[in-house]
């Protein structure tokens, strides 16, 4: 193991100390914190597919939504997780008044039994999102 000398020593923990307290670990969208949101729904016997497409239509039209995901549950077939990326957990609650979330809500709904685990999150980065 090679030795560092005094000065490089110096240096990294200059760097470190910097980063520690400059970096939060968090990417911000305009001043905000990003928000994200991982839930579980269950649907009606048979009806999981019908229920991906409605939740699927028009995602791409949502102000703010950086990442919206629907995934099967492999375990459960009655079952799906929806992650969610958007840059401001404002913009996510402002998505529910949409027409289009509206009307896709007034559709599933019948399809819908009960809702699972909820966990709200604090997006920090990754593979897909921007970090500007």
């Amino acid at each position: 193991m090679k030795k560092i000398g005094r000065r490089e020593f110096v240096a990294a923990i200059g760097a470190a100390t910097s980063y520690a307290l400059l970096s939060r670990g968090e990417v911000v969208y305009g001043g905000e914190k990003m928000y994200g949101l991982i839930g579980k729904m269950k649907t009606a016997e048979g009806k999981r597919d019908e229920l991906v497409k409605i939740l699927l239509e028009g995602t791409d039209k949502m102000p703010g939504c950086l990442s919206y995901i629907i995934a099967n549950d492999p375990a459960d077939p009655n079952a799906i997780w929806i992650t969610e990326v958007w840059d401001s957990k404002a913009n996510h609650e402002a998505s529910l008044k949409l027409p289009s979330v509206q009307a896709a809500i007034a559709k599933g709904r019948p399809m819908i039994t009960g809702f699972g685990e909820r966990f709200e999150t604090e997006p920090v980065g990754g593979h897909g999102l921007s970090k500007s």
